[in-house]
This record gives C-alpha cells, sequence and structure tokens, in this order.
C-alpha cells in the first residue's frame, strides 16, 4: 500500500491547509516584467536571523545565504575587513554560537564550507534510480502549461481563461502523453482519476506521501521552492487580492500541482526510493536549526557589513559646513531617494551655492492608478506596500482630445495586429520573403544606435473625477511636510522623478522608479507639480503655517538615469515671468548631467568618457546600460546639510527629513514604514541576486527569452526566473554590487524611533533579526546609535564590544 501505512496518524485536512497556506507565506512574490519592482527575497523568512534562514533555505532550496569564505578572507587580507571589524561582529552574536575568540573567527576564514544541498524530492530520487532525468520533465510540463495559464497577451492562442490553475492544468494533463512517453506510466490517467478540487488533491497526496503533520510546512516549502518564479508568479496574485482585502488560491493550486507528480512517481518508484523517502520526511519533520557554521557565516557577513559601517561613519564625523542662511535659494529640485539620484544631485549642488536639492520617494505622495493616452492599461504607480487612492488619466476630456484617443488607439491596435500577423506560424516565413527588405533601414539605425529614445510626453494628467478642495489641501500639506519643505521656497521649484531608456531590455521596467511600480516617474511629479501651482491650494495653505510665495512656480521633470538627462514639462505651466530661471536651470541641469555621466561612466565596463554613456542607451547589445541599484549600502533621513559634500559614490537612499518640523513624528513614522521598507526590499534583492544567484537570480541575459509576456526563462523553456540578471549584479569579472545589508541612518530622538517600532511589528522584526541596520545621529551629526534589538540602543563608536571580544 505504498506509503499509506503509517506509525503516526495522518494530519487533518485543516493541518494540511494551515501548512499550505504557510508555506505560500515564505515564498517571495514576482511581479511581471511590465511592472517590475525589487522584491525581498527572504520576505517570509524575515522573522528569523541570518543563520537560521540560511539553515532553513538550505534544506529547502539548495541554496547559501552568504557569500564564499574566501570573500571575506580576501577583504581581511587587504584589510578593508579589520580585526576591529570581527571582533565588533563577534561580539555582537550570542555567546553560545560564536567562536571563542578573535583569532577562532579568524582561523574560520580559511575553511571554506561543503555546498548546500536541498532535501530531495521524490522526483529527485527517482531519477537516481531510474536514470531519467524526473525533476527535468516536471519542471518542463509545468512550465509548458504555466507559460500558457499565466500568459499576458504575449501567446497567439491564449489558453482559456476563467478556470483556476489545477483545473486548467488537470485539462491538460488528462490529455499529455509525454510522461507516458518518458516513462511514467498511466500518468494521464492518474491525473484524470485525481480529485477535481486542488485541496483534496492536496489530502490524497499527503496521505500517498506518508507525510506527517511536523513534515507538511517544510516539505510543501520545499515543492514551491523547486517551482522557481512559476511559484512566485502565483504569490504576486496572492499579494495583490490581500491588498484589496480578498484572496487568491493560485499558489495553492501549483502546490496541489506539484504534489500529484510526487505522489505518482512515488506509487511507481516506490520499492527503490521508499526507504530513502522515509527518512526524507523525517528530516522535513525536524525544526530547522543553524549549525556552527551558519553562525560563522552570519557574524563574518556581519563584519562585513560593520567595516562598511566603519566607513560610512567616518562621513559622518566630517565637520560639516553650516546650516545654510534664510536667503532665497536660487532654485530647488527634488529627486526620488533612488541611489542613482545622489550622484546627479551632489554634481548639481557644485555649480551654484544657492542650488538647493530635496530627497522623497519618487511617487511624490501621490499614490495613483493611471490611464495612459490612448491605453485602457491602468497603471498602479505607487509603492505596493500601498493601494492607490486616487484615479487619474492623461489629457483633459474635450472633443479633440477624444479624437486624438481614439486615433492613438486605433494605431496602437493597428500595431498590435501587424505584429501578431508577422508572429503568425501561417504568415510568418511569408512575411519574411514579401517584406524583409523593407526593415533594412530599421535594422541598420537599431544596429548602429541611431534610434533615440524620446521621453514619455503624454498629455498632461489629471485627475479622473473631480477632487474637493479640502481633499487637495490635505494633500499639498501632507506631500510639503514629508519633504520637509514648508519654507524658503525659490522661484523656481523642480519635482524630478526618474526613468530609464533602453532597448532590447525585458527587465527595462525594473530601471524605471520602484516608487512608481515599476514605471517612470513624470506623471506622479506633473500631478503635484499642478497641484501645488493651484492658486487656491496655496491660499489654504496659509492657514497651516505654509506660505508658497507668488512668484514660486512648480514644474514636473524626467531625470534619464541611463542618460542622465533632464526633460522638464514646462508646458504644463507656461510662465514668461520664469523664463531666465527655466534658461539657468538647464544650463546647470545640462552641466550636471555630463559630471554624473563621467562618475557613471568608471564603473561601467568599456565605457571610458561620458560620451559613452548615451551611446549604450541606444545599442541593443548593450547588457549593462546602466548599474541601476547595483551597490546600495546605505539609507539616510536628515536635512540635506547633513550630507553636502559628501561623496555617497550612488551608494545611498538620501530622503530629506528635519524631525524638529514633525510634530507628532507623523513623518518619521511613515519613513521607516514605507520607504525604509521598500529600500530593504530593494537592499535584498540585490543581496539575494548575488549570494544565491541559481534561486533568486535571473540568470544569464544573453539567453534570456520572454515568456507569457510576464517574465524570462534561460534558453528555450524550463523553470520562470525571477530576481536580478547576473550581469545587474557582475561586470564580467567582479562583482558590481557588494552583498551587505542596508544600513539606516535618521537623525530623530531614539525614543520616538522605539515608539515607532512598538507599533509596527513587521519593520522591527527586519531590525530585530538584522536584516536591516539602524543607526540614530546625534546633535553633532555623528552615527551615535546603533540599534541593538529588542527596542534597546548601543552606542555605536565605544569600544566595548572591541574590549569584550578580545578579552
Amino acid at each position: 500500500m505504498l506509503m499509506t501505512v503509517h506509525k503516526t496518524p495522518l494530519p487533518g485536512s485543516e493541518a494540511v491547509m494551515a501548512a499550505a497556506h504557510g508555506a505560500a507565506r515564505a515564498i517571495p512574490p514576482l511581479w511581471p516584467l511590465a511592472s517590475s519592482v525589487a522584491v525581498n527575497p527572504f520576505l517570509g523568512q524575515t522573522g528569523e536571523p541570518l543563520a537560521v534562514a540560511a539553515a532553513r533555505l538550505r534544506r529547502v532550496a539548495g541554496i547559501r545565504l552568504n557569500m564564499p569564505r574566501d570573500w571575506y578572507r580576501e577583504r581581511h587580507q587587504s584589510g578593508e575587513l579589520t580585526d576591529e571589524d570581527l571582533a565588533e561582529a563577534l561580539g555582537a552574536a550570542p555567546a553560545s554560537m560564536r567562536p571563542k575568540t578573535v583569532p577562532a573567527l579568524k582561523q574560520a576564514l580559511n575553511v571554506e564550507t561543503s555546498a548546500a544541498r536541498a532535501l530531495p524530492t521524490v522526483a529527485e530520487l527517482a531519477r537516481e534510480a531510474s536514470g531519467i532525468d524526473w525533476q527535468a520533465v516536471v519542471d518542463e510540463r509545468i512550465s509548458h502549461w504555466a507559460a500558457g495559464y499565466f500568459d499576458q497577451g504575449q501567446a497567439l492562442w491564449a489558453a482559456a481563461q476563467g478556470r483556476s490553475a489545477y483545473a486548467s492544468w488537470r485539462t491538460v494533463a488528462m490529455h499529455d502523453l509525454t510522461p507516458e512517453i518518458v516513462g511514467l506510466a498511466r500518468f494521464a490517467g492518474t491525473v484524470a482519476d485525481a480529485p477535481e478540487s486542488a485541496e483534496a488533491a492536496l489530502i490524497d497526496a499527503v496521505e500517498t506521501l506518508g507525510l506527517s503533520e511536523s513534515a507538511l510546512e517544510s516539505c510543501f516549502h520545499r515543492l514551491l521552492a523547486s517551482l522557481g518564479g512559476w511559484a512566485q508568479l502565483a504569490r504576486y496574485r496572492l499579494w495583490k487580492a490581500a491588498l484589496a482585502g480578498g484572496t487568491d488560491k493560485t499558489v495553492i493550486d501549483l502546490l496541489a500541482i506539484r504534489l500529484v507528480w510526487e505522489a505518482a512517481l512515488l506509487r511507481q518508484y516506490e520499492h527503490e526510493i521508499g526507504t530513502q523517502w522515509r527518512e526524507t520526511v523525517t528530516a522535513h519533520a525536524e525544526p530547522v536549526a543553524a549549525s556552527a557554521e551558519d553562525h560563522v557565516d552570519a557574524i563574518l557577513q556581519e563584519a562585513a557589513e560593520r567595516a562598511a559601517q566603519r566607513q560610512l561613519r567616518a562621513l559622518f564625523a566630517e565637520p560639516r559646513p553650516a546650516v545654510p542662511a534664510s536667503s532665497r535659494p536660487a532654485m530647488q529640485m527634488a529627486f526620488c531617494i533612488d541611489v542613482r539620484s545622489e550622484v546627479f544631485r551632489r554634481a548639481l549642488e557644485t555649480l551654484d551655492p544657492g542650488i538647493s536639492t530635496l530627497g522623497f520617494a519618487g511617487f511624490f505622495g501621490m499614490g495613483i492608478a493611471h490611464r495612459r493616452f490612448g491605453s485602457d492599461v491602468v497603471e498602479a504607480r505607487l509603492p505596493v506596500l500601498l493601494r492607490p487612492g486616487l484615479f487619474t488619466c492623461s489629457g483633459e476630456q474635450t472633443p479633440e482630445t477624444e479624437r486624438a484617443d481614439r486615433t492613438a488607439r486605433i494605431a496602437a491596435r493597428a500595431k498590435r495586429a501587424w505584429g501578431r500577423f508577422k508572429l503568425a506560424a501561417v504568415s510568418s516565413f511569408a512575411f519574411v520573403e514579401a517584406t524583409g527588405p523593407v526593415y533594412v533601414g530599421k535594422l541598420l539605425r537599431d544596429a548602429l544606435g541611431l534610434t533615440r529614445n524620446a521621453a514619455p510626453n503624454d498629455p498632461a494628467p489629471r485627475p479622473a473625477d473631480t477632487i474637493g478642495l479640502d481633499q487637495r489641501i490635505e494633500m499639498a500639506e501632507t506631500v510639503l511636510r514629508a519633504m520637509s519643505l514648508t519654507d524658503r521656497f525659490a522661484r523656481l521649484v523642480l519635482i524630478a522623478g526618474h526613468g530609464a531608456s533602453v532597448v532590447n531590455n525585458p527587465h527595462a521596467s525594473a530601471l524605471h522608479c520602484g516608487a512608481c511600480g515599476g514605471y517612470s516617474g513624470e506623471v506622479n511629479a506633473r500631478l503635484l507639480a499642478s497641484l501645488l501651482n493651484a492658486p487656491d491650494v496655496r491660499t489654504s495653505l496659509l492657514a497651516r503655517g505654509i506660505v508658497v510665495p507668488e512668484d514660486t512656480l512648480f514644474l514636473a521633470a524626467l531625470h534619464d538615469t541611463t542618460t542622465d538627462d533632464v526633460t522638464i514639462y514646462d508646458a504644463d505651466h507656461s510662465s514668461v515671468e520664469h523664463a531666465a530661471d527655466l534658461t539657468a536651470a538647464r544650463g546647470w541641469l545640462q552641466t550636471a548631467g555630463g559630471l554624473a555621466r563621467a562618475e557613471r561612466a568608471r564603473r561601467l565596463p568599456r565605457a571610458e568618457t561620458q560620451a559613452d554613456i548615451a551611446r549604450r542607451a541606444r545599442d541593443w547589445a548593450e547588457l549593462r546600460p546602466e548599474w541601476a541599484l547595483a551597490g546600495c549600502q546605505a539609507f539616510v533621513a536628515a536635512p540635506r546639510w547633513r550630507t553636502t559634500g559628501c561623496d555617497l559614490g550612488g551608494r545611498a537612499f538620501l530622503h530629506d527629513y528635519d524631525w524638529r518640523r514633525d510634530e507628532g513624528f507623523g513623518v518619521l513614522e511613515l519613513i521607516l514604514t514605507a520607504p525604509v521598507v521598500v529600500a530593504s526590499w530593494i537592499s535584498l534583492q540585490y543581496y539575494g541576486s548575488t549570494v544565491a544567484p541559481e534561486v533568486f537570480g535571473a540568470g544569464n541575459k544573453l539567453l534570456h527569452n520572454v515568456t507569457g509576456g510576464i517574465g524570462v526563462v534561460e534558453g528555450n523553456g524550463g523553470l520562470l526566473r525571477a530576481g536580478l540578471p547576473w550581469q545587474s549584479v557582475h561586470d564580467g569579472n567582479e562583482l558590481a554590487h557588494e552583498p551587505l545589508r542596508l544600513s539606516v541612518v535618521i537623525e530623530a530622538p531614539q525614543k520616538a524611533i522605539t515608539g515607532i517600532l512598538e507599533r509596527h511589528a513587521d519593520v522591527r522584526a527586519l531590525l530585530d533579526n538584522r536584516w536591516l541596520h539602524l543607526f540614530a545621529l546625534g546633535e553633532d551629526g555623528r552615527m551615535a546609535w546603533r540599534y541593538a534589538g529588542n527596542l534597546s540602543w548601543d552606542e555605536a563608536e565605544v569600544e566595548t564590544l572591541r574590549l569584550q571580544a578580545h578579552a
């Protein structure tokens, strides 16, 4: 009777479903390519420290969560990682889980750990027993079905919609003879005999596989992890549904599908692998426990991060210029806190002492769902942690714009139809024969990089419905106070969203603004400029203590992070009186762009001068048009003058914040619970794609093929790949991103920060388990206090821990 004879009672249906939902929550979501955003791949493990998460993910995914020991050893030998850094990290670790001395820790640098291996699936055990690569067969057949089921318009013949994932797969698998041809007897019949609901199929498979209640969640996690990006895409559906107050069971359906395969393989190979599988189930039932080597790796990682923090502390310890006088700035420009803006802001500020820059989350407080001109697609242009509060569209509703909108739609449909005709099976070869020569000119232009990407220039966005004055005033005040921009307004205030211009890049949206949901940020910037230019809003702000001079003009702009060009949307609010201000601004921006390109060129392979930057953006063969957020290490929330003149190397998120203006610390709470969390997702995505690229990385760009319009596979099939391509973190010779957990530096009283952490358990878990490091600046601007966990603080620059460790 196979595995259906048990020494312990079978788990009940409630326990099975609870474990399935627990395993689903352990999987990170994957956003589609059209609006991809950075996701923390360890989202399901942030409630436990790195060493325990490493043990868990080694068990279920066969990966390491740290760099190899030689990476730390090389840094120690070069002097970048010092004995003092090792001592601090050792002293910060629990006494029962660390080497006794620093020399013992240094000795561990020379001992490489064994390769990580996951507990085997039935498919892997069957492969060893039969010589047939059943894991590859399972991956290929599920991927073949999933590419059609999840398709978002790429397929010429779309799969039927409106059915659950399990029901859709079952319909296909009942008629798929491939498994039987390979050697899995009567698999189509097995699927036909399987329960019609995913929940019942789960329970049946649990009985066949002989899973104990304590083994369920670990085994389920293992199977979902083996599905790669498909499970993560299903988790994304659950994330979206939960954000709207609903639910989605696609990820449970995928688990049921994977379990049906496992059960079928065990029935066929139980005689050969039954004992090994029972041992695997027993291993899954054991609690996850970090080994001594896991703890050593975690300490070495902490030491590497202490070394980076030591350099950051040195920057903050340098004498800062005096607080700027109350004279009016020559120009103010607000940027997204994205690390790429740090380079441009620093360059811009060197051109004139009257130029003032600010940093704020790139959606600029405009949490919108936007419909572009000539489109029915509603784009969520806001952080993925939030729900849209405002629906917008492009252009005023007039007879002229309605006609233009219809014309744009007809043109878009014709373009799509033409594209489908070119690719259709009955016309593709004839199309090439008949019209191929027509495309010679386009091919030459693209190959020579002569095609230019214009900045987005839809008609000015507007709210889809009328917004009352009270709501508009509340929105304006909230944004201005959150930006710490309540006085000293310049005549010209630019609000710069950002986007990227690249060609032939499936991951193009990942280069756009993460705070805008993977879209460029000009729509949000234009909406905010329009709001702040409204006379009735300005008049009403007076009563709230915010005086915006009559001659202040707000204009939106778009910073192209690939070329460092800046587009100003001055036509939105034409002003003859500000012509001279705009001329000066354009000159400054052009010069600053050149300085930023020259600095960035030093990091990019094969870019010798700033002139190479624009060419790379137009090159359809360029694997690294820009580094995006590679290298991100720190998040700073403080007045800009705390970091003015500091060369942070494009590695820091810079958020303007003055706690003295933050009555009740509402802005501080917003920063800690939104921008800091989003920045941690970005940092940990780069971390995961670097330390575990085989699971949390997208693989090699050269081999990518877009599937379903939602993601990429390597080669002509297989599992969907999530995370960043290897070329996004490696320059071909060495890593371009140092895998370090983010250091958050905030100028605010520790008591205020602690009070917020008490109210937000999820943020506190990130800090208590050291997925983030938190520092508070003292009155002198130094990184004086380090968050030590459990709502306590340590002085960051004392020698206590070092002395304890050496002793």
